[in-house]
Order: C-alpha cells, then structure tokens, then sequence
C-alpha cells in the first residue's frame, strides 16, 4: 500500500507478498520467543511427568523439583537479580509463620510489607547491586534478559495468597463441603472443581517454605499467570488435576494453535498496530480512524488470549489446573 513505507515495526513475514505487523513490543517479544519457550517448557514438561511416574512422587517431592526447574528458568531470565525475589519472598514467609496464625491485624501486616516492596522495587528499578557496596557491583553485568521487578508484581499476589490461605487455615471454615457437592455440577461428576480446591483447608505440613516457593515461582505461570490460590496450587501436588483428560489438553492445545494462525493473518494482512504507533491514523478519514481502532482493539484481545492461554496450556501439560482469565467480548456490540 502507500502507506507502508511509512509504516514502522513491519517486517518481511511467512506469507508471500506481505509485511508482518511486528510493532508490538510485547507481541514482538512473545513470538520471537515461542520456539525456546516451547523447547523449554516441553522438556520441564518431560522431566516432571517422568519424574512424577517414576518414584511416585507426593507433594514435598514434586515441590522440590518443580523449585528446581523453575530456579534453572530463573535464573536465564533474570541471572543475579533471582537474589532479590528469593530475599523478600523470604522475608515475607517469616512475616506469615511469625504473625499469619496468631493475630488478627495480620492482613494489615501483610498488604503493607508487599506493597511496600511493591513500591520500592519500581521506584529503585529493581535496585542496582553497587548501591549495596562496590564489591557487588560485578553482579550488575549478569541481571539475564528479563528486567526482574515488573514479573515480581505477579509474585506479590502470590505472597498475598499465600498468607492468607495460611491465616485461614487457622481460623472456623465457613466452607460447608457436602452442601457445595449438591449444588456443584462439576463436583457431581466426579470431578473436583476450582472452589473446592481453593476453599479446602490444608494440612499445616503443605505450609512448607519449598512449596511456598515452588508455588511463587512456578515456571509455566510464572511471567503472565493465571494467578491461583496457595491452597489449589498445594492441593494438586498429591494429586495431580482430574478436570482435563489428556484429549482435553490437546483438544486445548489445538484451538491455541489455530488463534495464532489466526493472529498471524491478522498481522500480515491488516497492519492496524502500525498504523497506531506510527501516528500515520491522524491524516486519515474518522471512518478509517474507527477502523484502525476497532482493528487494534481486536488485535490486543488475541494476543493476551494467545499469551494468557499458551502459558495455561504447559500448566495443563504440567498436570496442574489453573483457572481460565475470561477476556471481554470485543465484537458483542458490533
């Protein structure tokens, strides 16, 4: 078209005879990592089933491998900084093992240690080794290839979880079980449902500091959710999830394939997010402006479908049951 020598982020695509739309830096990003992605999490994926069969592993035995591979995921996305989230994710267990079964103002306690952590890591940009003495300012070379603090905001909601499960536990369940069955298709089925797993109280020895930390740092979940409660997260080590069986998870598997051939269409053939961010729309018709603009919003809900869902798709993979984030429907109106 006329336009797109003027048009930037457009990059020589897979369909002949037409520019990708690659103007996204979070789209750009995500699918320029896709293959290492896929080749990483399909060999975690490997390693924990295999692992999982073979010794018959139970909940404290899971939660040290899957620590273990997701400190090895880590540590290439975020190198030396790992230190950080592994410090204050220590603190915070402290904090909850000291004050979660005791007091009543503990909420309290709990939001203003996260939230002050939360603001001190954006205002310190995840604060820089040298300011702690010369002799760790070599450690600022190796902070990997993820800035550490912008996925932490993700971690604080787990600290929070954590606690709160931890509190609950410790007080009157109002959660009647056999009343929820009755009501319950899902549980009638046989199956076990999220509320179930997320209400039921836990064993004080799943409490444990490594699957406190195995929860927090989850790979498959651990940059873009779904976020999960402590308790369904701790309740599925035992007893890997029963809602999907293994034609479910491909069946999943494939409608995730078939969105992003989708989106891939859409980038090659319309170039609306081009047109956005190249400040190009302000010389155009207002119908055309609409266009664009219904164009890039379609845009954006694919893509967090397609992000949101393809990291939900390893947990499947995993043998872990997460929720599913429900996207608004852009074109009910239309």
């Amino acid at each position: 078209t006329d336009h797109e020598p003027k048009l930037h982020g457009l990059r020589p695509g897979w369909l002949p005879g037409f520019l990708n739309d690659v103007s996204d830096a979070q789209w750009r990003n995500f699918r320029g990592n896709l293959p290492i992605l896929s080749l990483v999490f399909g060999i975690f994926a490997a390693l924990a089933n295999g692992f999982r069969a073979l010794f018959s592993l139970r909940a404290k035995g899971m939660s040290f491998l899957w620590l273990s591979l997701s400190l090895v995921y880590l540590s290439y996305l975020h190198g030396a900084c790992l230190i950080f989230i592994l410090g204050i994710a220590s603190l915070n267990f402290l904090l909850v093992k000291t004050f979660g079964a005791r007091t009543n103002y503990f909420p309290f306690l709990l939001w203003a240690f996260n939230l002050f952590f939360l603001l001190s890591n954006r205002v310190y940009e995840g604060y820089a080794f040298s300011s702690f003495g010369q002799r760790w300012a070599y450690l600022d070379n190796f902070r990997g290839t993820f800035r550490w603090h912008i996925c932490f905001n993700f971690v604080v909601l787990r600290m929070i979880s954590f606690g709160y499960d931890y509190h609950w536990a410790h007080r009157d369940s109002r959660f009647d079980h056999e009343k929820h069955t009755q009501r319950c298709r899902i549980c009638q089925s046989g199956k076990t449902c999220y509320q179930v797993l997320q209400e039921k109280s836990l064993q004080s020895d799943k409490f444990s500091f490594s699957i406190y930390l195995s929860y927090l740092i989850y790979a498959p979940l651990y940059i873009a959710g779904p976020i999960m409660s402590f308790n369904a997260f701790a309740a599925q080590l035992d007893t890997p999830h029963n809602n999907y069986t293994a034609r479910d998870v491909s069946l999943y598997g494939l409608r995730w394939i078939f969105s992003f051939f989708l989106i891939e269409l859409l980038t090659h053939l319309f170039h609306y997010n081009a047109f956005a961010t190249s400040g190009l729309w302000r010389s155009l018709s207002p119908v055309d402006i609409f266009i664009i603009g219904y164009g890039v919003l379609n845009f954006m809900w694919l893509k967090f479908l397609l992000i949101w869902r393809y990291f939900r798709l390893w947990s499947l993979v995993w043998w872990l049951s997460s929720v599913e984030l429900k996207l608004l429907r852009t074109c009910q109106s239309v």
